[in-house]
This record gives C-alpha cells, sequence and structure tokens, in this order.
C-alpha cells in the first residue's frame, strides 16, 4: 500500500489589526469665548485703523478709553462716558505691535482660565478685572489726563489667575491645566513654580515702570500700574470665579489619545 503525504491544512489567519486612527487636533484649538475675544479685538483695531478719520479717532479714544481726570471732575461738567471706560478701554489698542503682543498672551493665559470657568463667568472676570486694573491706574494717576487703552490689565488678571491652578503644587500625570485643583492663596504662595513666575512677571514690570519695554515703540508710555492691578485682583479674587473643574473622561485601555497642554 503506498502512502501518501498529506500537508496539513492552515487555518486562515486573523486579519492584521490596524490601531485606531488619532483624531487630528487643529492648529489652534481656542475655545470659542477665546476666539470671539480676539476677533472682537481685531475687527475693532482693523475699524480704527482703516476707516475711521483722525478725527473720528480721537472721539473714539475719548469715549471709549480711561481717562483718570473724568475722576475729579463735577458729573455736571461730563458726560456719561466714566460709567463704561473703566471696561471699555480694554477693547481698544494703539498699534499692530500693541494688539499682537496682546493676543499672544490672551491665547497663552486665556485658553485655560475660559476652558476652567466657562463663557460667562470669562465675561465677568474680563469686566471686573478690567475695572481693577483701571481703578489702581487712576489711583496712582489721580487727576491725570493721560489716555489709558489696551487689554494687558485684563491678561495680567488672567496670569494671577492662572497662577491659582494652572501651575500644580505636586507632580501629577499629564492632563489638561484647567483640570488641576485650585490653589488657596497660602498653597499657591508656597510653590516654587509660582514664585519663579510671579518673580519674572514682576521683573518685567519693573523694567517697563523705568522706561525699559519688553516690547513695541519705547516711546509709547506702558501703564505698568493697570498690569500689577489686573494681576492682583485675579490672584487674590479667582475663586470668586472658579468652579469644581470636571474630571476628564478615561480614554479605553489600549487607545492613546493626543493632549494639548494649555
Amino acid at each position: 500500500m503506498n502512502e501518501q503525504s498529506a500537508e496539513p491544512h492552515k487555518a486562515p489567519e486573523p486579519p492584521e489589526v490596524q490601531p485606531p486612527a488619532r483624531p487630528r487636533e487643529p492648529v489652534f484649538n481656542l475655545p470659542p469665548a477665546l476666539f470671539f475675544s480676539l476677533c472682537l479685538l481685531g475687527v475693532i483695531y482693523a475699524v480704527q485703523e482703516l476707516l475711521l478719520s483722525d478725527d473720528a479717532l480721537n472721539w473714539l479714544f475719548f469715549t471709549f478709553g480711561f481717562v483718570p481726570a473724568r475722576y475729579v471732575i463735577p458729573l455736571s461738567q461730563q458726560g456719561p462716558e466714566l460709567f463704561w471706560t473703566p471696561v471699555t478701554y480694554s477693547l481698544l489698542h494703539g498699534s499692530v505691535q500693541h494688539i499682537l503682543f496682546n493676543a499672544f498672551w490672551l491665547m497663552a493665559f486665556g485658553a485655560p482660565v475660559v476652558r476652567r470657568i466657562g463663557t460667562l463667568r470669562f465675561v465677568l472676570f474680563w469686566v471686573f478685572s478690567a475695572v481693577a486694573s483701571a481703578a489702581l491706574h487712576a489711583v496712582l494717576n489721580w487727576g491725570d489726563v493721560s489716555l489709558l487703552i489696551g487689554a494687558s490689565g485684563v491678561i495680567s488678571g488672567l496670569m494671577g489667575a492662572a497662577c491659582r491652578f494652572a501651575f500644580p503644587a505636586e507632580r501629577r500625570p499629564m492632563a489638561p491645566a484647567h483640570f488641576n485643583p485650585r490653589l488657596s492663596i497660602v498653597e499657591a504662595l508656597k510653590s516654587r513654580t509660582v514664585i519663579i513666575f510671579m518673580l519674572l512677571w514682576l521683573v518685567g514690570n519693573a523694567l517697563i515702570a523705568v522706561g525699559i519695554p519688553l516690547v513695541g515703540d519705547s516711546d509709547q508710555a506702558i501703564a505698568w500700574d493697570a498690569h500689577i492691578g489686573g494681576f492682583v485682583f485675579g490672584f487674590l479674587l479667582f475663586s470668586l470665579f472658579d468652579r469644581a473643574p470636571r474630571p476628564p473622561v478615561m480614554e479605553p485601555d489600549g487607545t492613546e489619545k493626543d493632549m494639548l497642554q494649555s
């Protein structure tokens, strides 16, 4: 009897499992409220530079810019501008360098704050930090006729607010900054990272105070005192605007997700 050898039956190989596709993140991943704020600042500046005459521009600055002298003049001798200018001055800018510099820092520190506190609280924070910045500027320049414009005071307030949560007191797994727990004032002042950031910020404003600008035209005065007013407001009173952060959504085991740090 002849024996024939036959190859054993091979089981079909399982199809190769492809790893899940990673979602593409946009280059500029900004919260809608912050994106709208940047657009609003840009549109206002474009209008004042491209459409307004010199007389109209002077009217715009007088009507919506902050002037400390308004608060030493009797109400019967002036209009109602003193009621809205402590906020509206933060929407005006004097040069391309001014608005670009502010836009950069607004994106850097505004994004984590907006993601943490939401749109409505962000608007309220903008209003009150602008008022706080203007108030300290008015106290230190009482009766002065100089014009204050720009969002730098508000941005300084956002920097002060970020010191309360964006720099955690201890090392944690990589996660977006707005999920960090809020530090108390004492805890923040014990954080080496917060202290270093605050010292660098103070040095920068000290240089501005003695006439050494960090960017832009040295002939254009910078209201360093408004910066301090905003920063102190944001650092001390951020808890009034804060809300408990929602825990991050955990990804299933075996999957990876790109993470963008604010």
